[in-house]
């Protein structure tokens, strides 16, 4: 079985990386990657040159985004009831407690913060591809 991650990043090498670890992990994946948040609700909503988009069985969220940041497309993909059933990972480099408390009061279902450490970055991509991917049953797109 193969699964569908959207990638909502604009950092190259932050992508880079994911993309590197999903691909030397265990489980099948596909990534599709959009690099602002605006892009992000309409892969989505398959708007724009994402008509042809496929609904992702999981979303990696970064935070800090161009346009749109990652707390106001978490709120619009939770509002929207095609939407709001996809898991949302929230990994970013913040640690601030606010945006902990958002991301959760908006619905995350997770938070995690990348770690500076390539190595440690690579083991976090590796930890969530074995979690909700291996662990976790996700819903049917």
């Amino acid at each position: 079985m193969e699964i569908h991650i959207l990638l909502v990043e604009d950092n190259e090498d932050d992508i880079a990386f994911t993309c590197k670890a999903l691909a030397s992990g265990k489980i099948r994946n596909r990534i599709s990657v959009v690099r602002d948040g605006e892009e992000a609700l309409q892969f989505l909503r398959k708007q724009e040159k994402f008509v042809d988009a496929e609904k992702p069985d999981l979303i990696l969220l970064d935070l800090n985004l161009p346009k749109i940041d990652g707390i106001e497309v978490l709120t619009e993909i939770k509002n929207e009831n095609d939407l709001k059933s996809i898991p949302i990972v929230m990994l970013t480099t913040s640690s601030v407690e606010k945006h902990i408390t958002a991301a959760y009061k908006n619905h995350a279902n997770c938070f995690i913060t990348k770690p500076v450490d390539l190595n440690k970055f690579l083991q976090i991509i590796t930890d969530i591809e074995d979690y909700w991917i291996s662990i976790v049953r996700l819903p049917k797109s």
